[in-house]
């Protein structure tokens, strides 16, 4: 375990360096999501008039999401520098050094998670500056659960795809799967104002329960039954997409 953290550790370190030596590739995954709350706040600020919609500020609408998205994007980073150590053979030097394989995994989960809370800081700053009021304390830890808990999806997600296709096509697949899956859900409309296909796909897809996990402390008291489901949503997506990463970095330590 010791062994573990330690080259995890730095493993993460050598990723969070890139964001100095290599801005161009960190600075997207800010800059989207504030991009994406100040569109979507002043494009959709009469989506409140609607009756029945669960809130009279539209940044608390749309903060979640555009939070949500900056992780899954702090995550997938991860994903796109373990392309370049690929492509460039240094991963091969990575996989022989004398340290626990599954380090090579978590070492992205820790690098996820540090980029993912810049993102939360900055695009939370945003969002209130632009109106978005939290309603309650506890919705300040279901956000954060919800932005570390996708980003750390994101890596395994990442990752799995990467060891897969080893080159570029995992990042077009990657960002693809996520993007549409996290628009696929209430990322816009609540449920029960849907109708047609989109209603029924939004009601089944596992990342709705993330994005309204998100979303407890901005539309009312806090309350169990709408955060265990978002919970659980991250716990099981952890296990599985975890799983199909160490699975992939097994068939590729074994070619």
């Amino acid at each position: 375990m010791t062994a573990t953290l330690t080259s995890a550790r730095g493993i993460g370190r050598r990723s969070l360096r890139t964001i100095l030596r290599l801005p161009s590739a960190a600075i997207p995954a800010i800059l989207m999501p504030v991009f994406q709350v100040v569109a979507f706040t002043g494009t959709y600020r009469g989506v409140t008039d609607i009756p029945a919609f669960p809130t009279d500020r539209p940044a608390n609408w749309f903060l979640p999401l555009a939070i949500v998205m900056g992780c899954s994007f702090a995550g997938m980073s991860f994903g796109f520098a373990t392309i370049r150590d690929i492509e460039s053979g240094f991963y091969d030097r990575l996989r022989m050094a004398p340290v626990p394989r599954h380090a090579l995994l978590f070492g992205g989960v820790l690098s996820a998670v540090v980029r993912a809370a810049i993102a939360i800081v900055i695009v939370t700053l945003v969002g209130l500056a632009l109106g978005a009021r939290f309603t309650n304390v506890g919705g300040v830890l279901t956000l954060v659960a919800a932005g570390l808990g996708i980003a750390s999806i994101g890596v395994f997600w990442a990752l799995a795809l990467v060891y897969r296709f080893r080159d570029m096509r995992a990042a077009a697949i990657m960002q693809l799967t996520l993007f549409f899956g996290l628009f696929l859900t209430e990322a816009q409309m609540p449920i029960y104002l849907m109708d047609g296909w989109l209603e029924t796909v939004a009601r089944f897809n596992p990342l709705n329960n993330i994005l309204e996990l998100s979303r407890v402390g901005f539309l009312g008291d806090f309350r169990w039954s709408d955060t265990w489901p978002g919970l659980l949503t991250i716990v099981v997506l952890l296990v599985v997409t975890g799983v199909a990463a160490m699975r992939g970095l097994a068939r590729l330590t074994d070619t």
